[in-house]
Order: structure tokens, then C-alpha cells, then sequence
């Protein structure tokens, strides 16, 4: 007994100690937090205070998105202490575009500056906005700076907007032209004795195909080569057309890139200057300089003039006015569609239904824009989303698709019906197919020595991962998806005055940019979203109108940590730590990413329009 009693006090001991060490932790969490934020509220106001001689100093980070996804600030900081990758960073484009409409007509603000080190993805489409308004800027007198220690693809396309491109003496412009490369899983998967099961239709729907092959399809290299060839050729262009530069100045062969490296002493910043991508190589001190010269120094002699894109975005004056009795709503439909109700920056079935049912029912909106960013996804969710389209037009409000980076397969289905349908010249879109794929673990757990067994009062099997799929089930499954592929045939032949026939061939899960789908048709203008909102309220007889953004309401408890939390990151980004993703943990995400996007699938009939060539490197 008095063994036992010893052992029981030790338990109890150890259990205190792991019980103080984590409500210790957590107390450190909240008191952190809330000491950060009670420094933020604060803190002295003169530091959001734009001096008479200033430069906004737009440093973009992350991803530049239609709608950002909602995360937890809480959660977030747990999965850092965790050690756990980090949520992407996320700028909405219309907060950036908000800013510079302010900063042209601020006459505090003397100059912009380009700092984009941070920036990591932006559709072509969504950097033309951003540098139409540059041009406003210029036009107004006021010079646009690029600055940086070296320049992606995404972040020269916009530096190449500025007056003058600095590059650091040390740095490196990278325009290796696009790809789209994926994982392919097949090999392993045999390995791991896992049964893969594909139900599609359309040869170019190689969605599927990193599952049951070891390499790219001949068909889906086709496409892809086209598409992207296409979409890199516009790059040029707009690039070429804004610097004065002739395309051959593009070093697509490596043999031409080694001789004229070879003339630069293989440095790679004085072949960039040498190849007229910039315009000048300065260290950070003579950028510093540059840019005093125009709006002048601080006080204390440390920095230029200046007001970073957080802090200009708290003073700017939002772009949506709902008081007025004609309005033209936006709603946008953001990332993977699903199935139910997603939160903001996912496209739920029922939750983006319900914004547009929402629209129908507001008297004061007269006209509907879905701007649409999305590979697709659920083919079932769409659908739902596509409905309230029809119940919009029959309320006698016309809808205007406008497509941003991406509206492919499900982000077309959606958008199929609409009065009309606006895409970029740079919009990827099409892939008008519909696949399934279930995969079974049965050999893989026989190997393991687990097994699963039992009765049913029909011959149907349970569709669980541990049990084999009779063939008979796949045929019917196969045929369900054909049928799926129909419907979705269907939507366009009716809408787009199309045979069946024309449709098909125009389908099959293909992928076209803008440009391309206009031509074919599936598209009825090129255009922004500004032109697609003109459109819309034309086709409602609007003279005279206001734009209203309808989108998810935020709880009071979700509100709150948001306006906390925006103050927090506001008053943090003023010195922002600059974090590079390494090729290993970039090629491990892809992993990870793979999976978090097998495992959110949840169509009713695992049905699925989705779009992965969709994406760019």
C-alpha cells in the first residue's frame, strides 16, 4: 500500500507540474498579447501622422487576393510557438488600390516606392490594376521608385510601372518565364499498396493525373505549353512596351543567357542594368539618398520622408458607399469551392449562395457583379451558386461575371449563366470537365495484417477507404460522372449559343487564357472589374449609382479581434521581418498542400470542376 500511495502522490506530483506549466504558458500567451496590444492603442499618434513631404512606401506582403481567408490571430500565434508553417500573408487588392487612389490626391505624398521584397504571388491581371493607378500617380506629377535587393517574376511586372528600377549592386532580376510543374504520386502509392480509383471526363482534365502516373500526360503538356506560352508572351510584351526594351532582350535560351553573362563579368545585378531590366545600381544608402532628395529627410537624419502601406491604409477613405437607393453590388467568390458554408476565402456552396440570395432580396441593389477568383472545386456547390443566378435574372437584376486570375472549371460553372462574362486577357479559365477519384487502403492494410469485414442487407458496399470498390460500383460511379459532364456541357451550350458539339470540343477539360476564351467565345469581354460594374449597371438602366460590397458579417467577438489586431499589425509593419521560403520547404508545402486539399473534399457525390494547372510558378 504505502508502494501504491508512493507511486499515487509521484503521478499527482508530475501532473501539477505539467498542469502549472501549462496554465503558466498560456497566462505568458494572453498577458503577451495583451501587452502588444495595449502598446499599440497607445502608442504615440504622431506616428501615423504623414509628414508635409512624404513618400508611401508601398511594401506589399504575400499574396495580393480578392478576399482575404479568415484566420484567428489566436490560432495563429499558437501554430508559431508550435513551430507550425505560418498562414501565407495576404493584401487585399482592393485596400491597395484604395491607397494609391488616396496618395494621388494627397499633397503630403511627394513620391511612391516600390518595396516588394515581401511580395510573393499576384495574377498578371491584378498587377495591371495596381499599376494603371501608378500611371495616375505619374501622370500627377509625383515619381515612382522601384527598390530591391533582387526581383521576381510578379515583382518586376509591377517595378517595371516605376520611373526609375534600383537594383541593389549585390541583387538579381529573375524572369525565367512561367511553368507549371507538379508531384506525382503514382510510384508511392503502389508502394504504399494504395488502390487509386479515377472517375473522369475530358482529356485535358489531368487533375487526377499526379495520382495514377509518374509524369505528365502528352495531352496535358500540350495544353499547358500553350496556354502558358500565350500568357508569357503578354508578360513580354506589357514588360518590353513600359521599359523600351525589345523582346530578345527576354533570355529564354540559356546559350544566349551565358554569353551575354559572360560580357557582365558574370554578375548577375550589372547584367540586368546591362540588359536595360533596371535602370541603376544602388546600395540601400543611395536609395535612401535618391529618395531624400525628393521628399526629404527625418528628423533625426535616420530615414527619407515616409508612410508605409499599413499605416496609409488606416488614414484612406473606403472605396464602397451603400447610402444611395441605386446600387450595384459586388460579391466575390474566392478560392476552392466547397461544399456547405466556408468562411471568407474559400467559396462555399451555401455561404456564397446565401450573399447573392442576399442581393436579391436588398431592394437598393439593381445589378449583381461576382467577381470570381477561383480554380473551382465541388461540382455540386457550384451548381447551388449557379441557381442564385437564375433567381437574380428572374427578379429582373442583371449579373455580370467578372473573372479575376483564375475562374476555371467550378469558377466557370458559375459564372456560366451570367448576363455576361468579363475575363482578362491573362484570365485563366475553361477547364470544362468533371472528375472523381476515390482511393482504397485494403492492400495496404492486408499487409499490416487489418481487415474489415461484415454484412449489409443489399449488395451495395459500404464506399469506405478499407474496403475494395466492386468494379460494378466504378461503372456506375464513371457513368454518374459522365452525366455530371453533361450538365455541365449543357450550361454552357445554352448560354453561350453553342451546339453540344461546339461545346465539347472547346471543353474537355481544357484550359485557355482570356484572350483564348474570348475568341472561342466562352467569353463575351475583356475587360476590369471597374468596366464589368459600368456594364452591369447599363444593363439595369442605372445613370446614376454606388457600389456596395456584400459579403460575410462578422460576429462582435470576430470584429473585435479583427480591429485589434488590424491596429497591431498596423503599428508591427513598420519594421516587417522579411522571411524567404527555401526550395525544400517550398517542395515539402506542395506536399502538404496536396493533402489539406484531398482531405477538404466534400462534394455529396464526389463530383468535382477543379482546375490545378491553374496555378503558376
Amino acid at each position: 500500500m504505502a508502494s501504491k500511495s508512493g507511486i499515487s502522490r509521484m503521478f499527482s506530483a508530475l501532473w501539477g507540474s505539467i498542469n502549472f506549466t501549462r496554465k503558466l504558458i498560456i497566462n505568458l500567451l494572453f498577458f503577451g498579447i495583451l501587452i502588444v496590444v495595449i502598446i499599440a492603442l497607445s502608442a504615440d499618434k504622431e506616428q501615423f501622422t504623414v509628414p508635409a513631404s512624404s513618400a508611401l512606401v508601398l511594401n506589399l506582403s504575400g499574396n495580393i487576393v480578392e478576399q482575404k481567408q479568415i484566420v484567428n490571430p489566436l490560432d495563429d500565434l499558437m501554430m508559431q510557438a508550435s513551430g507550425a508553417p505560418e498562414q501565407p500573408a495576404e493584401t487585399l487588392l482592393s485596400d491597395v488600390l484604395m491607397v494609391l487612389d488616396a496618395a494621388k490626391q494627397d499633397s503630403r505624398i511627394k513620391a511612391v516606392v516600390l518595396d516588394l521584397q515581401q511580395l510573393s504571388g499576384a495574377g498578371v491581371n491584378k498587377l495591371e490594376a495596381i499599376g494603371d493607378k501608378l500611371n495616375q500617380i505619374k501622370a500627377a506629377g509625383k515619381p515612382v521608385y522601384a527598390i530591391g535587393d533582387y526581383y521576381t517574376k510578379n515583382q518586376y511586372y509591377l517595378a517595371s510601372y516605376a520611373d526609375e528600377v534600383i537594383l541593389h549592386p549585390m541583387g538579381f532580376v529573375l524572369l525565367d518565364g512561367f511553368s507549371n510543374y507538379r508531384l506525382y504520386y503514382k510510384s508511392a502509392l503502389e508502394k504504399l499498396k494504395v488502390s487509386t480509383h479515377v472517375f473522369r471526363v475530358g482529356t485535358y482534365k489531368s487533375f487526377v493525373e499526379p495520382y495514377i502516373r509518374d509524369d505528365m500526360s502528352d495531352a496535358a503538356k500540350t495544353a499547358n505549353q500553350e496556354w502558358l506560352s500565350r500568357l508569357w508572351h503578354i508578360y513580354k510584351t506589357d514588360v518590353a512596351k513600359r521599359r523600351n526594351i525589345d523582346l530578345k532582350n527576354f533570355d529564354e535560351e540559356l546559350s544566349v543567357f551565358s554569353e551575354k553573362f559572360e560580357q557582365s563579368n558574370y554578375d548577375f545585378a550589372q547584367y540586368a542594368l546591362n540588359n536595360h531590366w533596371v535602370d541603376s545600381l544602388k546600395t540601400r544608402e543611395e536609395v535612401e539618398q535618391t529618395i531624400a532628395n525628393v521628399v526629404g529627410w527625418t528628423d533625426n537624419k535616420r530615414s527619407y520622408n515616409q508612410v508605409n502601406f499599413q499605416q496609409y491604409l488606416g488614414l484612406s477613405k473606403p472605396l464602397f458607399n451603400q447610402n444611395t437607393e441605386n446600387q450595384v453590388a459586388i460579391i466575390v467568390a474566392s478560392g476552392n469551392i466547397l461544399d456547405g458554408k466556408q468562411q471568407p476565402g474559400t467559396v462555399g456552396g451555401d455561404s456564397t449562395a446565401k450573399l447573392l440570395e442576399k442581393a436579391r432580396l436588398n431592394d437598393k441593389v439593381k445589378a449583381v457583379v461576382l467577381r470570381i477568383d477561383s480554380p473551382g472545386g465541388s461540382a455540386f456547390a457550384s451548381e447551388v451558386i449557379r441557381r442564385e443566378i437564375d433567381l437574380l435574372q428572374a427578379a429582373n437584376k442583371p449579373v455580370i461575371a467578372s473573372m479575376s486570375s483564375v475562374a476555371a472549371s467550378g469558377g466557370y460553372w458559375i459564372a456560366s449563366s451570367a448576363d455576361e462574362i468579363w475575363a482578362h486577357p491573362t484570365t485563366i479559365t475553361g477547364s470544362i470537365g468533371v472528375f472523381g477519384m476515390l482511393m482504397t487502403f485494403e492492400n495496404t492494410l492486408d499487409y499490416l495484417g487489418i481487415h474489415t469485414d461484415g454484412v449489409s442487407t443489399t449488395e451495395w458496399p459500404p464506399l469506405t477507404p478499407t474496403i475494395a470498390l466492386d468494379e460494378r460500383v466504378g461503372q456506375i460511379l464513371q457513368k454518374s460522372t459522365e452525366r455530371a459532364y453533361q450538365r455541365f456541357l449543357q450550361l454552357v451550350s445554352e448560354h453561350r449559343n453553342m451546339t453540344l458539339e461546339d461545346a465539347d470540343k472547346i471543353a474537355q477539360g481544357r484550359v485557355w487564357i482570356g484572350e483564348q476564351a474570348f475568341g472561342l467565345g466562352l467569353v463575351d469581354k475583356l475587360g476590369n472589374l471597374n468596366q464589368a460594374v459600368e456594364s452591369a449597371a447599363d444593363l439595369a438602366g442605372l445613370d446614376q449609382f454606388s457600389t456596395t460590397l456584400i459579403e460575410q458579417e462578422l460576429s462582435p467577438q470576430q470584429q473585435l479581434i479583427k480591429e485589434i489586431f488590424g491596429q497591431v499589425s498596423s503599428w508591427a509593419s513598420s519594421s516587417p521581418e522579411i522571411k524567404v521560403e527555401t526550395a525544400l520547404q517550398k517542395q515539402i508545402n506542395k506536399v502538404v498542400k496536396d493533402y489539406n486539399e484531398l482531405s477538404q473534399w466534400n462534394d455529396p457525390k464526389g463530383h468535382y470542376a477543379l482546375c490545378v494547372a491553374c496555378s503558376l510558378e
